[in-house]
Formats: C-alpha cells, structure tokens, sequence
C-alpha cells in the first residue's frame, strides 16, 4: 500500500495566481508528488507525497527551480479547525459528560469542551479527518440541536469613530481656551520688553506711557496677590485642566495601576503640578497681601493639551480610513453556500443550503449566475465569466472553465458552476487579506515600540531629576543665601529667606518637569 504523507512549504515571491498555476502544474507532474495545494495570500503550499520516491527538501528545491523561494514549515503549519456551537437541550452534568465523551472517540476531535451554563460547545479538530458538518451531525444523533455561535462580521471593533469624536473634543475645547492664554502671554511679553526699555531711557514718549498703564491694568490687583493676568489665566485654565485632560486622567491612571509609566503619565504630572503649584502660589501670595505678582505656569497645560490632544485625533482619523476599508473587504464574504452532493456522471444527488463557515474542504460548492463564491476552489463543471475585481482590480471579467481556481468574494456572472473547496474558512484568500489588515492595525511600529519603552524610563527619569533639583536648590539655599537672591525675582525683605529659597527650588523643579513634559517625543 502507498503511504501518502503531507508537508507544508512557505512560498515567497509569487504575485499572482499564474504563478500559483505554474508551481502546482509542474509539481503535479513530479514522481512520487500525489497533489498540491498553493495558498496565494497565506504563501503556503501543502503537497501530499510518496515518501519512498520523495523527501520535502527536494520538493522545496523543485519550487526553487522555477524560481521562487521555499522553505520547507517544520510544524506542519496547518491550524487546528475550531468550532464554537450553541448546543440546546441539556439538562444537567451527564448530558454534557455524553456530548464530550463521544466527540472525544470521535477520529480527528483533538480537544471539545462543552458548557452546561451557556450552552455553547468549543471543539478544536483535525480539518484534515473531519469537518464541522461532521461534528454538528455527531450532536445531533445524541439528540441535542446545534446552531453556530453567530460571528460579528460588522468589523465594529475596528470602529474609531468614538474615539475621533473624544480626542476632537478634547483638541477643540484646548484650542479655545489656549488662545486667549498665549495671547495674553505674548501681551505681557511686549509689554515686559518696552517696559524695560523705558526704564533704561527715563524718558517716555506718551505712547510708551500709554502701552505701560495697559500693562498695569493685567497686572493690576483685584485683591491682594491676584492680577487680572493671573486670575484671567486661571479661570481660563481650570476647564482645559478637567474636559481637555479628562482621557489623559483616566490613562494615566490606568497605567499606573499597572506600575507601568506611559506618555500620558508625563502629560498629567506636568499639568497637573504645573496648575496645582501656579494655584497654590496664588492662595500664598493672597494670604501674604503681595505687593509683587507671583510667577505662574497657567499657560503650560492648555499648550501642551492642544499639542497632545491634536495629535492623538490624527491618529486616531488615520486609523478609522483603514477600518473602513476592512469592513468594506469583511462585507464581501458570502454567508451562506450551496452544497451539492454528486453522483456518478457529476449527477446533482441533492443540495443543501449552509453557513459558510460549515463548508469543508472537498465539498462540492454550487454557485449560480450573479452568486458570490463562498470559498477558494477550483472549478469541477460549467462555464462562466466571474468578476474578481475585488481581489485583481481587474474591471474585466475573466473566463472560468473546469479546472480553473476561484476567489472567495468574487461574483460569478453568467454561467452556473460546481467547484470543488481547496481553501476554507479563515485560509481563503479574502480571509487572509483581511487578517493581514487587522494585524497592520494591531500592531505597532517597531519606532513607536521604541518610543514606549523609552517613556518607560524616561518618565521616572524626569521625575527624578525634578526631585533632585528641587533638594539641590534648597541646599543651596540655605549654604549660600546669595545665588538664590540673584536669580529669584520679586524678592523682598517682607519673607523670610527660607520661603524664598523653598519657592525657588520650587520653580526650578516645576520648570524641569514642565520642559521635559513629553515635548518631542510625545508628539512625535
């Protein structure tokens, strides 16, 4: 007796489906080669050959000589079929106990596990020995009803349509009340400027006494301690702090509950301090009746928001364009399938209508004019034009006659065909092409993997060297009081010399984390 055994080879370089034609016919003609099966998308050829005429490697080197590149899969590389079916009609333990044993004697059930409290059977089998009809009609004769577990085939996970609206609101909410920060920012950097320069020249043109009494009144004093500037900044900061950074909370919290520290970790620790710290310095310089404005940061967090927030939306736009071109491919797929039973002559027996899913390798599939091909085949009888369009882009029909593949999704035309199921489930070609796009959505750029691992130190990094600063300035401080009264501005005899130096060291740290605050890197 011939032993037949099988092997799978990765195939690189094939393009198109004449290069799948070219290997599979001149590998047929081999000796002791029995059948091949070529995978276009997977890059996969499954041959089944004589041992004793043949090994794997030279089937690999035959595929060489025609001028693609082949390895030969040592684990076989063919996926165990999985089901998952609604089981209705168990009453308790031993019903379950039954439906498992006997799948279980069952040739080619590698593993079935069936819940009596959902109802739903998970099995995982050798599509090879057995198909999912097989094991439907298995359950069945023991008496229960089965039903496939229904598949989304909507793509709605894919769907970034919420979060386009939330990364857009929180960017527009920023960008409103950004503007109005800078621009009193820039107001009183002018101002800060001519001011200076007027002082420098003691005499004063009536314009530069005017532009300095316009400066006074941001700088005039509502109460004791408040400017207009600051208290305008405030007001304008408090909603971008809690509606533009609310998704920036809810992550960085989450990421920390994972002991892990991300970009959005960074974004948060600087705004947050940079606002606590600009608010609280207000609560003392009110307490204190200061005649000089404190320095704030109440301009920080709404620019960095802006940025961030801008950023992620884009993101998020470029995304969404690719999950529409996947729902659009998912929408392709037939859902259900004609199966036809023949009989000698190809004399159609009977024919059933199943879930596409059902359709097992080898079956006879039957497609009439305008249906759409369930799964990769190959035609047994009949002529026709099929449209492939969607896999080609090919606007013409092409013509499909016994012996010619054809692609899941495409639409048949004119004539009625029988084909015969070469590749089904998740291993047609409109499956893998999907696969490929899910995964180019999952996964990330290596530099973007890069980036993460970076903030991961980074984060800590920053935060350490913002602690530091701010012990090293205190220390400072108090070894020589000098350098401090140097650099700090506004300083006057009315605090005591240990508030200074503590609000100095202050600053500086703020203005480490602030400037460190995932600038560059975040955005890019």
């Amino acid at each position: 007796s011939k032993t037949i055994s099988k092997c799978y080879v990765q195939v690189t370089g094939m393009t198109c489906a004449s290069c799948v034609a070219n290997i599979e016919r001149n590998l047929r003609r081999e000796d002791g080669i029995h059948s091949i099966l070529v995978a276009l998308m997977a890059g996969k050829a499954e041959v089944r050959y004589n041992p004793a005429v043949i090994h794997p490697a030279a089937i690999a080197e035959l595929i060489r000589e025609l001028g693609f590149g082949a390895t030969v899969l040592e684990n076989g590389g063919e996926s165990d079929g999985i089901l998952e079916l609604v089981v209705r009609g168990m009453t308790c333990a031993s019903c379950v106990h039954k439906i498992e044993s006997t799948l279980m004697k069952t040739n080619g059930v590698l593993y079935c596990s069936v819940a009596l409290a959902t109802n739903k059977a998970h099995i995982k089998y050798d599509p090879e020995a057995i198909g999912p009809r097989d094991v439907i009609q298995v359950i069945k004769d023991l008496g229960f009803t089965t039903s496939l577990v229904k598949k989304d085939r909507s793509a709605s996970h894919l769907d970034h349509k919420q979060e386009i609206r939330q990364w857009k609101r929180s960017f527009v909410v920023s960008l409103v009340f950004c503007i109005p920060v800078m621009g009193l920012m820039i107001y009183m950097m002018v101002m800060d400027s001519q001011l200076s320069d007027a002082h420098a020249h003691h005499n004063m043109s009536s314009e530069e006494m005017e532009a300095l009494h316009s400066s006074m009144v941001l700088e005039y004093q509502l109460l004791p301690g408040l400017s207009v500037m600051n208290f305008l900044s405030f007001l304008l900061c408090v909603p971008v702090q809690v509606f533009g950074g609310w998704h920036f909370y809810i992550q960085a919290s989450r990421a920390l509950r994972h002991n892990t520290a991300n970009m959005d970790v960074l974004v948060v620790l600087a705004t947050s301090i940079a606002f606590l710290y600009s608010f609280v310095i207000l609560l003392v310089a009110m307490a204190e009746r200061a005649k000089v404005n404190p320095v704030t940061f109440f301009d920080t967090p709404p620019m960095l928001f802006v940025f961030i927030s801008l950023g992620r939306w884009l993101e998020h736009v470029a995304k969404g364009k690719t999950s529409e071109a996947l729902a659009r491919l998912i929408s392709l797929q037939a859902t259900e399938a004609t199966i036809v039973t023949l009989g000698p002559d190809n004399v159609l027996l009977s024919e059933e209508q199943v879930d596409v899913e059902l359709v097992q390798r080898g079956d006879i599939v039957k497609v009439v004019p305008g249906g759409k091909f369930p799964v990769d085949g190959r035609v047994i009888e009949g002529h026709s034009m099929v449209d492939e369009s969607l896999i080609t882009g090919e606007a013409m029909p092409v013509t499909k006659k016994p012996g010619n593949t054809v692609i899941a999704g495409s639409i048949n035309q004119n004539g009625s065909l029988l084909i015969s199921a070469t590749h089904v489930g998740a291993d047609t070609t409109l499956s893998q092409i999907v696969k490929l796009v899910e995964e180019a959505q999952t996964s990330k750029a290596p530099i973007q993997q890069f980036a993460d691992k970076l903030s991961g130190y980074f984060v800590p990094f920053i935060v350490a060297v913002s602690v530091a600063t701010l012990f090293a300035w205190i220390i400072i401080g108090f070894v020589d009081f000098e350098i401090v009264e140097k650099y700090f501005l506004g300083y006057s005899r009315s605090i005591s010399a240990a508030e200074v130096i503590i609000r100095f060291a202050f600053q500086a740290s703020i203005t480490v984390l602030c400037i460190a605050c995932p600038c560059s890197l975040g955005l890019a």
